[in-house]
């Protein structure tokens, strides 16, 4: 199952096409385009942060956390502007949401002026899920934080994508990455189902460096 399928079951996907007025097959073309995005994204920022996973921790959590989550599932509109924090955070600007978006539309079909609207609401779903499935994998660790739990979470994310004997950049961030510390969260990440979670975050990263 992977990261599309969580949020589905979660309810996002049918709260995102509610708000947005349209029909879930059309959110859910448009959202599976958006994830590679979202994910590399906060993969980046893992990595470029001066403090680490920890940093990119502490800055899901004080944009909201699990909570981010709830927002988008809660009857009504949802809170774009914690979407736009997250995105500013991980994209760095609105330029670069605008080219996920147009890169987006030709993948899938769906309307770039529609994935607009719709990516702030996905990063929301999405950082809120990795925000509460961190919380919960902390609980009962007497000895690891929410950020520190987050970190670990978001190092096994980095070490699952770049994995195939890949080694990822030094980090100045805390302990070596583990698959198991994401619960399998890689695998979660490989949209396009070829084992390799890596190929659909540089497909990515490519059109957005022009490489």
């Amino acid at each position: 199952m992977n990261v599309m399928d969580i949020i589905n079951q979660a309810g996002g996907i049918s709260a995102i096409s509610s708000q947005l007025g349209i029909d879930e097959g059309t959110a859910q073309a448009g959202a599976a385009a958006l994830l590679p995005a979202i994910l590399g994204g906060m993969k980046g920022q893992a990595q470029q942060h001066p403090d680490g996973l920890a940093g990119l921790a502490g800055i899901l959590g004080s944009l909201g956390g699990g909570g981010l989550l709830a927002n988008v599932l809660a009857p009504g509109a949802s809170d774009v502007n914690a979407g736009n924090n997250v995105l500013g955070q991980i994209f760095g600007s609105k330029d670069v949401s605008r080219t996920v978006a147009d890169h987006a539309a030709a993948q899938s079909g769906v309307s770039s002026d529609l994935l607009k609207k719709m990516l702030p609401l996905l990063a929301m779903a999405v950082a809120g899920y990795l925000a509460k499935q961190a919380s919960a994998s902390s609980t009962g660790a007497a000895s690891e934080s929410p950020q520190s739990g987050l970190g670990g979470m978001l190092g096994g994310l980095v070490g699952s994508i770049l994995g195939g004997g890949q080694q990822a950049a030094p980090q100045p961030a805390p302990a070596a990455p583990t698959a198991s510390g994401w619960g399998g969260l890689g695998s979660l990440i490989d949209l396009n189902h070829d084992g390799n979670p890596l190929d659909d975050i540089l497909g990515m990263a490519g059109k957005l460096t022009g490489r």
